[in-house]
């Protein structure tokens, strides 16, 4: 009989993982399981009644690179017709270049100046080719989104992923992790269990730390010092409005707002979601770190309080002063890890107590070696091949 291999997290990344896994040469039996009801994680795309879309998380893709370049594979193998054209939310004094920026890290280890390493590269990867590839680099697209949203990619891994016959758990939290005598691990669901001989996590590092059990204490430990902030995400639409400036959006130094974050500029990036009639679409980005200060300070944090602060800093800003015609608020919780310093000690010791107790476990997402959707999705790429020992055929 064959492997069984459980993903834990239907976001991007364990979506990807499964994925990858279904197209080895010999693939396992794949079972994905998510908490909560909808998979996807934190992309997800809002259709408004005149057809104008918002993005309730990530919203552009950025194209550039090898991960980038492998990004736009997945989106050609699925099928996707796409369209095309900050990133941590914490305090910058208390983040990791090594792990934030590994390619800034990188230029200046190597020549000893990040000016000049960028300049010179700092040990490029072959570059992945293809037909819609080579488009994006002829037409310089700076980042690219999906017709209907960039809801529709965990949508298709979805489709995907039925077709090949994994199974798939929706609103069923993990309640623990124990290994059996044998060396497969049982993961239980509330009522029920299920039994796997290896496992690929993609749920927070957090999360994971309070299933582990107690023979890997040292790795819980490590894990649960993985933090994250929250994001509150304001999606505004201005009928008849015009932008003063023109871009992708603006960012905001805590020292002017310790509250907004910045303003993304959605009907620039992508006037094809604007509806119709068409509407001027921003986002406002409240809190992160600041936002995790006023909830220990005890302050509600009422969708009309985040409401509120978003329209003053859009009339602020940009001088849209008039009532939103649609206006959508989600605050979401532990959203973006925090990668301070020290983080890729902890990595160093997570896998080497992996490796040391060969335990059936391997760690993806978000947590650990980029934030960026093109970051999960590798993530999930290179933890499926980790398991399957070869690359699949993407």
């Amino acid at each position: 009989m064959g492997r069984t291999v459980i993903v834990l997290g239907g976001g991007i990344s364990g979506l990807v993982a499964s994925y990858h896994l279904t197209r080895g040469p010999c693939p396992p039996k794949v079972i994905l399981v998510e908490g909560s009801k909808r998979l996807g994680g934190w992309i997800r795309s809002v259709r408004g009644t005149d057809g104008a879309i918002f993005e309730l998380g990530p919203r552009g893709i950025r194209p550039a690179g090898v991960l980038g370049a492998r990004t736009l594979l997945l989106v050609a193998s699925l099928a996707i017709d796409s369209l095309c054209r900050g990133v941590f939310a914490g305090n910058s004094r208390e983040l990791s270049v090594r792990s934030c920026f590994p390619s800034l890290f990188q230029a200046e280890q190597t020549h000893r100046s990040i000016l000049l390493g960028l300049l010179l590269g700092a040990g490029r990867s072959p570059q992945p080719d293809s037909s819609l590839i080579r488009q994006a680099r002829a037409e310089r697209w700076s980042q690219w989104s999906l017709r209907g949203g960039l809801g529709m990619l965990p949508q298709a891994l979805h489709d995907h992923l039925t077709s090949k016959g994994v199974t798939i758990f929706r609103g069923q939290p993990v309640c623990g992790l124990s290994l059996q005598p044998e060396g497969r691990w049982k993961v239980s669901l509330g009522d029920s269990s299920l039994q796997a001989d290896h496992i690929i996590s993609a749920i927070p590092a957090a999360e994971l730390s309070k299933l582990l059990p107690a023979e890997a204490a040292p790795l819980a430990h490590v894990l649960s010092t993985i933090t994250a902030v929250s994001v509150a995400v304001v999606n505004l639409q201005y009928q008849g409005a015009h932008l003063p400036v023109q871009g992708f959006g603006h960012l905001v130094p805590s020292s002017e707002d310790p509250i907004v974050l910045g303003v993304v500029y959605d009907s620039v990036a992508f006037p094809e979601h604007d509806g119709n009639p068409p509407g001027l679409r921003v986002t406002v980005m409240l809190g992160g770190y600041w936002l995790q200060k006023l909830e220990a300070d005890g302050h509600e944090l009422s969708p009309e309080l985040l409401r509120q602060q978003a329209q003053e800093a859009v009339a602020t800003q940009l001088g849209l002063k008039e009532p939103p015609s649609h206006c959508l608020v989600h605050l979401h919780k532990n959203c973006i890890p925090q990668y301070t310093l020290g983080h890729w000690q902890k990595l160093e010791s997570a896998m080497s107590f992996l490796t040391a107790q060969r335990l059936p476990l391997t760690l993806a997402g978000a947590s650990y070696e980029g934030v960026a959707v093109n970051d999960c999705i590798e993530s999930g790429r290179q933890a499926a091949v980790a398991v399957l020992g070869t690359e699949s055929n993407s």
